[in-house]
């Protein structure tokens, strides 16, 4: 059997941004559990979407990042067993910790939406949630001229959902600029009433939809994919939908948080199977030595990559002070949910867990679309990502 001290499931920004702070604030023995041999910075597929970013600029082999000092246990996770605090690999091997943080992000469930697997295989169907598909989106929308095109919001949980707007809100600033957006049909699928929920963001939103032409289809969901005839069904609180003859859609799946979080009890047991932590301290309500941040922990608020920056930071004085016995620091829910209006404004949509506006630069309105949170978004954040964030140093 191997050991660690601090165990930690998932390779992605909170994975190895928590054991680089961990280990930058003295911690000694740190693993990572991590199958994947590529760390993407994800905010950027979004980009690659548009034509602004390229697949190269937001991979990096995953040993290049994970933190000097770290040992990578490059094996996925078959069963946890939290009462032993022991981990079974899909390799056959038995890790045991002291501690143990579960962030291994969620997965497709391409089960909830009959045949849209076979449409992304098709080629008709692609998603900047999606990797392997991102680099089929931007060259199928430069290439729309005229028809039908449909977008699609995930519902919850995902990777900070709102931010699937990206590519269709920059798709459409393009064939506006092209002169084709009145010839092409472009409808949102929105899994709520509203794109965020945040009504200064929501009004922002709703102006440019109507300024786009943008058919908003609320309280919706696609509930099957015809792949080979190109048409989608659609449910929503109108009723339900046939949408035909699509040229393009950029469907994102839904998702769920790894099976094993609920066979080994440690989620709440809804159909999302997010692990159960009190939202604020990231503590498991049932056992003290194992935490959750990011995609797949049930914090009561949008994930995103902020948010995790605010996230780390809590987790990790919060298992230095659960180790001496001391008060736990609080997480009060801050997210960012950036979303381009164009090739270049953006909002940042900064809020806590009650969404209210909550600006890490005082004094300005996080929901007015601005151009340098795009210059910043797209240029700014990758490189203290790169160098800052993996590092433990914000």
């Amino acid at each position: 059997m191997e050991r660690s001290d601090v165990l930690i499931v998932g390779g992605g920004n909170a994975g190895i941004s928590l054991a680089a702070r961990l280990l930058r604030d003295g911690a000694s023995d740190v693993a990572v559990v991590a199958p994947q041999p590529v760390h993407r910075y994800k905010p950027l597929l979004n980009y690659v979407g548009a034509g602004e970013a390229t697949m190269a600029d937001l991979e990096r082999p995953m040993a290049d990042v994970v933190p000097d000092g770290c040992t990578w246990i490059r094996d996925g996770v078959e069963a946890v067993d939290p009462a032993a605090m022991t981990l079974h690999t899909r390799g056959g091997r038995t890790l045991h910790c002291d501690t143990l943080v579960l962030c291994p992000g969620l997965v497709e469930d391409w089960e909830a939406t009959p045949g849209l697997l076979q449409a992304y295989a098709d080629g008709w169907v692609a998603s900047t949630y999606v990797p392997g598909s991102t680099p089929q989106v931007w060259p199928r929308l430069s290439s729309v001229r005229g028809g039908s095109v449909v977008f699609t919001v995930p519902p919850e949980p995902a990777s900070c959902a709102p931010t699937a707007l990206k590519p269709l809100l920059m798709a459409c600033d393009s064939w506006r600029r092209a002169g084709v957006l009145p010839s092409v049909d472009v409808r949102l699928v929105l899994p709520a009433a509203t794109a965020t929920g945040i009504p200064e963001a929501d009004r922002y939103l709703e102006e440019t939809f109507a300024d786009y032409g943008v058919e908003v289809l609320r309280e919706a969901r696609i509930v099957r994919v015809d792949w080979d005839t190109h048409a989608l069904q659609v449910t929503s609180r109108t009723g339900p939908r046939i949408l035909e003859d699509i040229v393009f859609a950029h469907a994102v799946p839904h998702y769920r948080a790894p099976g094993w979080i609920a066979d080994a009890g440690l989620s709440a047991g809804e159909a999302s199977g997010l692990v159960d932590v009190d939202p604020e301290t990231l503590r498991s309500r049932r056992h003290e030595s194992i935490w959750a941040i990011g995609d797949a922990a049930d914090l009561a608020t949008r994930p995103s990559g902020g948010a995790l920056r605010k996230q780390v930071d809590v987790l990790a004085r919060n298992i230095a002070a659960a180790q001496h016995g001391e008060q736990l620091k609080r997480y009060d829910g801050y997210t960012v949910m950036p979303i381009t209006v164009s090739h270049r404004k953006l909002m940042l949509n900064e809020v806590d867990r009650d969404g209210a506006a909550s600006p890490s630069v005082p004094f300005l309105d996080p929901f007015k679309p601005r151009r340098w949170p795009w210059l910043f978004d797209r240029y700014g954040l990758p490189q203290v990502y790169w160098r800052r964030i993996l590092r433990g140093k914000v």
